[in-house]
């Protein structure tokens, strides 16, 4: 018989396929989200535009509040302001590309220590052709 028994090699193969399989690390990457719980309420009539602020890092990392270069400690100040008015502003968070992650993720740690519900990103539209 010149022919080589694959059967052997065949089996060595899936048990390895299967010790890969059992042996890969499961994902759980999570990003907690605070959806908005639904309200039997009507609208009201009045449609009211909402008061918006602007905070915008340049990519000297500098922050800007509606256009005003502030402190972190200001803009914590205004945070605090803007979370016990009634209705409570948006603040609308533009960082530019070269900002650092580490500044914009601390300017959105102050706005979640400091009750600020309405904080989103605007500007996103800029960077789509960066990849």
């Amino acid at each position: 018989m010149v022919e080589m028994n694959t059967t052997p090699l065949i089996d060595v193969m899936l048990v390895l396929l299967i010790m890969f399989i059992i042996t890969i690390p499961i994902q759980t990457h999570a990003v907690k989200l605070d959806l908005p719980v639904s309200q039997d309420t009507p609208p009201p009539e009045e449609v009211v535009d909402p008061v918006v602020n602007r905070v915008r890092v340049d990519f000297l990392n500098d922050i800007y509040w509606n256009d005003q270069q502030v402190t972190p400690a200001q803009l914590e100040a205004y945070f605090r302001q803007s979370a016990s008015m009634n209705p409570q502003p948006e603040i609308h968070l533009r960082p530019d590309a070269l900002a650092r992650y580490s500044v914009v993720s601390e300017i959105m740690a102050s706005a979640q220590r400091n009750d600020v519900t309405k904080i989103g990103f605007v500007g996103n539209e800029a960077y789509a052709n960066l990849r």
